[in-house]
């Protein structure tokens, strides 16, 4: 048995399938993965790795299995897949994932092919563990796969805590102990006991203020859209393809930018901090529909009109369309009054927390710092944005600054 110092959960316990696995170059790569990624680049202390992460997820997962009675083979799968259910991370964990998939076909959970192979494979049919089996709780198949992915899991419980230690918010502070403890299993479905619909709604609200404050803070979605462009700059002008990229770690591909010509401008500027500012910071309800269901070709052709338009390089503009905001927590299962039901359902926080999240949402266009404002009109006049008196963009202090507060 191996005991592991954690600065979240204190002491970790791995053994059995776990421990072997732990030191295989597939579970190792990911101490070179931020959890975060381009977060650090606004709270500087989030340099804490996915292989962390999966230690504490192995560590709840384990404490959930004694709660729940569940042991022998079927808890060694579990723990394993805990352990693992991070490996098919690319670098800088969700940032460049959208374009991987774009090319792969593949998201994080697709880990199949590396569990099925190499070292990991080895090991886990040596304890006699189906490594499809494996790959399928992952993935959230069957009743035990919502406890590594789904509503309720310890994937989330761990993230949501160890992010805001290291970020140093106060957010996503949750009674890990106590959601597991009310864990259980109804008709196949993992469900909170009764009298728990305030445990859930924890989970909810953590989720939802770690969001705008950590998850989809402007420089952290700045420097992400800078990177993903990058990368995808980097897939198209060498002979690296996406299936190599998703195999990297932060090191390589931040290596490989730099050492790419038409890379190395963005390493340089990521490097030193220099980013794009918004010219655009725009409210869902501005952005017509048609924008909002563009494909990712009609988006790369706004930009270079834009572009164009502003007489820079296409480089130097980037339009962000985020998904429309949900609230996947709000699916999580209560027991009340005996029945089985949707947390949505049954709290009005719920509600509330998905208006704020449309309040919350902002469609972006970033460009070099000089080139804000005559960027920022030509960008809503080609993008089709609503903006009521000439509204733009937001100033330091959150107001709505008019156009002629720029010229």
């Amino acid at each position: 048995m191996a005991t592991i110092k954690d600065s979240v959960h204190d002491h970790i316990e791995i053994e059995g399938v776990a421990e072997a696995l732990l030191d295989t170059p597939t579970v190792q790569r990911l101490r070179h993965i931020k959890q975060l990624g381009t977060v650090q680049l606004v709270y500087p202390s989030a340099n804490h790795t996915r292989f962390e992460h999966s230690l504490g997820v192995y560590h709840l997962a384990n404490r959930a299995l004694g709660e729940l009675g569940i042991e022998g083979t079927q808890a060694e799968r579990i723990r394993a897949a805990a352990l693992l259910h991070d490996v098919g991370h690319g670098p800088f964990s969700h940032n460049i994932e959208e374009l991987t998939h774009r090319h792969t076909g593949k998201y994080h959970d697709d880990v199949d092919e590396l569990l099925a192979s190499g070292e990991v494979g080895e090991i886990l049919r040596d304890h006699d563990l189906d490594p499809a089996h494996i790959a399928g709780l992952v993935a959230g198949e069957g009743q035990f796969g919502q406890l590594v992915s789904g509503e309720l899991d310890v994937d989330r419980m761990d993230y949501l805590v160890r992010d805001a230690h290291h970020t140093g918010v106060p957010y996503g502070t949750i009674d890990t102990e106590r959601l597991i403890r009310e864990l259980t299993f109804v008709d196949g479905e993992l469900v909170l006991d009764a009298g728990n619909v305030q445990t859930a709604e924890s989970l909810l609200l953590a989720r939802a203020l770690m969001n705008p404050t950590v998850y989809m803070h402007p420089v952290a979605r700045i420097s992400k859209a800078m990177l993903r462009r990058a990368s995808e700059r980097l897939l198209d002008r060498t002979e690296i393809d996406a299936h190599r990229l998703r195999r990297m770690d932060d090191h390589d591909l931040l290596v490989a930018l730099r050492q790419t010509p038409e890379t190395e401008r963005f390493a340089e500027r990521y490097g030193s901090r220099r980013l794009l500012k918004r010219a655009v910071w725009a409210e869902l309800q501005d952005v017509p529909d048609s924008l909002l269901e563009a494909e990712h070709r009609e988006i790369r052709e706004l930009e270079s009109t834009i572009a164009d338009r502003a007489e820079l390089p296409v480089t130097d503009v980037i339009v962000e369309i985020p998904a429309e905001p949900t609230i996947r927590e709000s699916t999580s299962r209560v027991i009340v009054g005996g029945e089985i039901r949707k947390l949505s359902d049954q709290s009005p926080l719920v509600s509330a927390l998905r208006t704020a999240q449309r309040g919350q949402w902002r469609l972006g266009v970033y460009t070099r710092p000089e080139a804000t404002d005559r960027v920022g009109q030509l960008a809503a006049d080609e993008l089709g944005l609503e903006l009521p008196d000439g509204r733009i963009r937001e100033t330091r202090r959150g107001l709505y600054a008019r156009l002629d507060e720029f010229e």
